[in-house]
């Protein structure tokens, strides 16, 4: 009864009416102050439906650039407050593009002050923003992204050290974090330039339209460090490879760095360019590997810390859970920082800090984990451990206070945990009948309320069941 409870609960707290209030404040801490002023704050609730929400932006750009940085943490955020939300629409509330660019040239017109600002420039001041929460001071260190942080650091540095610098790994592995460090370390120093590939493309393509690739060439081939992230994205467009071969090859001929960020190796980059591949190859290649689980216990470390700070200390997550998530989110960083959000809205919303049992209901769909590991064998093994009694003596027809007890709760664990019917838990429980079974059930949901020792050991049990692997059994 009390695990229907919990359920019911976690239901409720997804299932809210959404405050897009209370989201925003969330996205401004999630994305900090620059990123959340320059494109979050920019979107407008429109309305919820049942697996969806609508919002609204100004432009097609300002949609594009959101939804390929920013979509998928926005969704989860949402997805805190709204369990049943699958989807995010946008709705277009500006001109389409060619007034937009007919607007721009009336302006360029109208004064001799503007005419020397490129709509290059412009883009620039408005999208090379680099990141100032993204630092190498808050880069967390581990064998896994050792390699990397190095070579990045030294490239702050001492600029055309590593020339070019190319750092690959997967999604939320960091490789964007370090662009930003290496960024914010010479952004006084040096001319810096930050983009995606994606964005690169976008101004490839803009230019050509405008006629304007003079100012283009000009504007990119004059900077001193350019870096580009997710250069895969230009896999397949030949003709902004070539520009970008020609402009790579300028920047290195005088002496600028140039860092470049991908999700693989050079040489599995598809539909690039060879000669371009070997240009990269040509620098120094290092790759940031899955998070090691001592480097995801420092980031959870870390990243908890903050909550509790950012929160006020009303949100604490204690370090058995801390440990557990470790353990258990090895995909990416990014993750990792989702179930911690979720864990501290839970706190926050309910006023207290989830067991192990709870957050399992949490980060259900995180964990992954399936029903079909928990088998009634690994339920029985669990409680005749726990209880110091063999299977065999569990499953006897003997009525002996010892036996008898553990028994019942097994039966009742089995219930809570698996979706198998009376019958099935009956004939595992050599043949009993289904009356027995639910006569055992709640005479253990009975107790449970009454006996506090009790309760707390089946608290117990069933965490080992849900997270120990059966071979540990």
């Amino acid at each position: 009864m009390k695990n229907n409870i919990l359920n019911q609960k976690i239901e409720n707290f997804s299932e809210k009416k959404l405050d897009w209030i209370v989201i925003q404040s969330v996205m401004k801490n999630k994305f900090g102050k620059g990123i959340y002023e320059s494109w979050i704050k920019k979107i407008e609730f429109i309305n919820e439906f049942n697996d969806y929400i609508l919002i609204s932006v100004s432009t097609r750009f300002i949609r594009d650039w959101i939804t390929s940085r920013y979509l998928e943490q926005i969704f989860q955020i949402v997805k805190l407050y709204k369990k049943n939300v699958n989807r995010i629409e946008f709705i277009i509330k500006e001109l389409e593009d060619n007034k937009i660019v007919q607007r721009q040239n009336e302006q360029e017109q109208s004064s001799e002050t503007n005419a020397n600002v490129s709509f290059i420039k412009d883009s620039y001041l408005q999208y090379n923003r680099i990141d100032p929460n993204k630092k190498f001071d808050n880069f967390i260190l581990g064998f896994s992204n050792k390699l990397a942080y190095e070579a990045s650091k030294k490239v702050s540095q001492d600029i055309s050290h590593y020339n070019p610098l190319y750092i690959y790994g997967g999604v939320g592995m960091g490789k964007t974090h370090l662009l930003n460090a290496i960024g914010l370390s010479l952004k006084g120093k040096s001319k810096v330039m930050l983009i995606s590939a994606e964005r690169f493309m976008y101004q490839f393509v803009r230019s050509i339209k405008l006629n304007e690739m003079v100012k283009f060439k000009e504007y990119f081939r004059n900077t001193e460090v350019l870096l580009i992230d997710d250069i895969q994205f230009m896999n397949g467009k030949e003709a902004m490879q070539e520009e970008f071969f020609h402009t790579f090859n300028a920047l290195l001929d005088k002496g600028s760095q140039i860092i470049i960020s991908a999700d693989r190796a050079p040489n599995k980059l598809s539909r690039i360019q060879d000669r371009i591949k070997s240009r990269f190859s040509g620098g120094l290649v290092v790759d940031i590997q899955s998070a090691e689980y001592d480097l995801r216990y420092k980031i959870v470390k870390a990243k908890s810390e903050e909550l509790r700070i950012f929160n006020s200390d009303q949100i604490k997550i204690s370090d058995e859970t801390q440990k557990f998530i470790s353990s258990e989110i090895k995909t990416n960083i990014r993750e990792l920082t989702g179930a911690l959000n979720r864990i501290a809205s839970y706190s926050r919303i309910y006023n207290k800090e989830p067991n192990l049992s709870e957050v399992k209901i949490i980060l259900k769909d995180l964990l992954n984990l399936s029903e079909n590991k928990i088998t009634i064998d690994l339920i029985q093994s669990t409680v005749c451990k726990f209880f110091k009694i063999s299977k065999n003596e569990m499953l006897s027809s003997r009525r002996s206070r010892y036996l008898v007890r553990p028994r019942q709760v097994a039966i009742y664990l089995t219930k809570i945990l698996t979706s198998k019917s009376l019958p099935e838990i009956g004939r595992e429980f050599s043949n009993r009948d289904h009356t027995t079974i639910i006569h055992s059930v709640k005479t253990i949901e009975k107790l449970k309320n009454e006996n506090s020792e009790l309760s707390s050991n089946i608290d117990n049990l069933k965490n080992q069941i849900l997270y120990i692997k059966q071979n540990e059994v």
